[in-house]
């Protein structure tokens, strides 16, 4: 008993059945997919409109066109439920239209 709560608190793995378990339950966890990328969708997407409403599809349009587009690859891996890779497009998109929105913001003032 003694041993295992050494292995324990030293972080180390004792025999080859733990390192098996522990490789088991890592090949668990890097295959489990998130749900749904909801709020970062939901962020682009407000971002996009924000951006528009700025102005950003004359003074920063291909700012605006990439997190479009970065948006609608993020709408098709959500359908092909790869969350995600679908919530790191979402991402970009809301990225890319923030800096459509400085970029409107900045001419407007200019």
């Amino acid at each position: 008993m003694r041993s295992k709560i050494l292995t324990i608190r030293t972080g180390r793995i004792a025999g080859p059945t733990q390192r098996c378990i522990l490789i088991a339950l890592l090949a668990v966890l890097a295959a489990c997919e998130t749900g749904p990328p909801v709020q970062e969708m939901s962020d682009a997407r407000q971002a996009i409109a924000v951006a528009r409403d700025a102005g950003a599809g004359e003074r920063a349009a291909d700012d605006l066109r990439q997190a479009e587009a970065y948006l609608d690859s993020a709408e098709k891996l959500l359908a092909e439920r790869s969350y995600s890779r679908a919530r790191s497009d979402a991402m970009q998109a809301k990225e890319k239209a923030l800096t459509a929105l400085a970029v409107a913001e900045r001419d407007q003032r200019d």
